[in-house]
């Protein structure tokens, strides 16, 4: 989410569940500062119980560490796309870890031809795996740390990919399948939220299981809900839907849609937006209000033929990377978080009520408790002296007032 911070203290629990730690192996590449500096970066810890029998009688626990991290390599590379491990994470590879069965690196050389004019990897690779990724074919450069051929007389493995000459500026290929979600709509009552589909396969149509989880204080009108596809309808072939309740669930809409080869299909619905109560509200409630992506599941269908593989022979392989055996692939999107604005309340009103109530109230008090403490003397008129009783005198003999 956006309004998550960066936390480093996340990093060091993380690592203490390694068997070497930081000490050795891969995991001596972490270091906090290159991370958190990272584009993007992801950890994760997965835990799930495996059965030890066919029977299922005794279980065995497996825990599995992800982190995923982007680094943009044209940005501080001063436009060059040249990498390296040590530009990335200030660190090199010196030694496996004892207590692994396998570590391995693999390096994607796709665009590493035989005549070797466009890249230059640095140590040459010592084996190669080809298979199909997410419909395409990838080629890739394996590095077994475990074989003392890898590791160098000096004991430093430093990954090195260098462009020989600059690469064309072509856009990345787009994914058969990819989705985009916005909010539409003016003012604080009501909107629309829409999610485009995708589908780029030139001849081939696929199903599509989209799930969206609405939160309750976006009040859904079902009956708006309306889903196109090339200007048409397109009924979806399974609706399962499940109301809000208020401050308890929130909405669960599942639909299963058929999407038409080159096509955009968009799915639209209505909303109302609630009001909550004063203490509902975030500490900044006029940053808006998070809403879930929606999230999609299909079976792609691939162009490339993958070839057969023996996939017990690279379980390390599989398990990173999304091969298949078969025509289709397994795709699991997530589009991006909304954020909703709702009828915000003037929250300083309350301030502003306390500070005119009490002005009017000390003068209104100061005033009245005034005149209650005071005290009033009726002072009698002095009666002039020796010196005006003359001056008056003669005032009146020349006509003029007295005193």
């Amino acid at each position: 989410m956006p309004r998550e911070v960066v936390c480093t203290e996340n990093l060091t629990p993380w690592k203490k569940l390694l068997p070497c730690s930081s000490k050795a192996g891969l995991s001596m590449l972490l270091k906090a500062d290159r991370l958190f500096h990272s584009s993007y970066h992801s950890q994760a810890v997965h835990i799930r119980p495996i059965c030890r029998n066919a029977r299922c009688t005794s279980i065995s626990w497996e825990l599995r560490q992800t982190l995923s991290v982007v680094f943009d390599a044209f940005v501080t590379g001063q436009g060059k796309k040249d990498w390296s491990l040590f530009r990335m994470f200030s660190r090199t590879l010196t030694e496996p870890c004892p207590l692994a069965s396998e570590s391995r690196v693999y390096v994607d050389i796709t665009s590493y031809g035989q005549d070797n004019e466009t890249l230059e990897v640095n140590p040459p690779p010592l084996t190669t795996y080809q298979d199909v990724i997410l419909g395409t074919r990838k080629t890739y450069a394996v590095y077994d740390l475990l074989d003392t051929a890898v590791i160098n007389s000096s004991r430093n493995l430093n990954l090195q990919l260098k462009w020989k000459r600059p690469p064309e500026n072509e856009a990345p290929p787009v994914p058969f399948l990819h989705a985009q979600r916005y909010v539409s709509g003016y003012g604080l009552q009501s909107g629309e939220l829409s999610t485009l589909l995708h589908n780029t396969h030139p001849y081939r149509a696929f199903p599509v299981l989209l799930l969206d989880i609405v939160p309750w204080y976006l009040r859904l009108y079902v009956h708006t809900l309306t889903v196109t596809s090339k200007g048409k309808e397109n009924k979806p072939s399974y609706i399962h839907y499940q109301p809000a309740q208020d401050r308890l669930q929130p909405h669960l809409l599942e639909m299963l849609i058929q999407l038409p080869a080159s096509s955009v299909t968009k799915v639209s619905i209505q909303f109302e937006r609630a009001l909550l109560k004063w203490t509902e509200y975030t500490p900044d409630p006029n940053h808006g209000f998070y809403v879930s992506p929606s999230v999609l599941s299909a079976l792609v269908p691939s162009v490339v033929a993958a070839k057969p593989v023996d996939w017990e022979e690279s379980p390390l392989f599989s398990s990173l990377f999304p091969v298949s055996d078969s025509s289709s692939y397994f795709v699991r999107l997530y589009t991006e978080p909304l954020l909703v604005s709702l009828p915000t309340p003037d929250f300083s009103m309350p301030y502003n009520v306390i500070c005119l109530t009490c002005t009017v109230v000390a003068v209104c008090y100061g005033s009245f408790y005034n005149l209650l403490t005071r005290t009033f003397h009726i002072e009698e008129p002095r009666t002039g002296g020796l010196a005006k009783r003359l001056a008056n005198l003669i005032r009146r003999a020349r006509g003029v007032p007295p005193l």
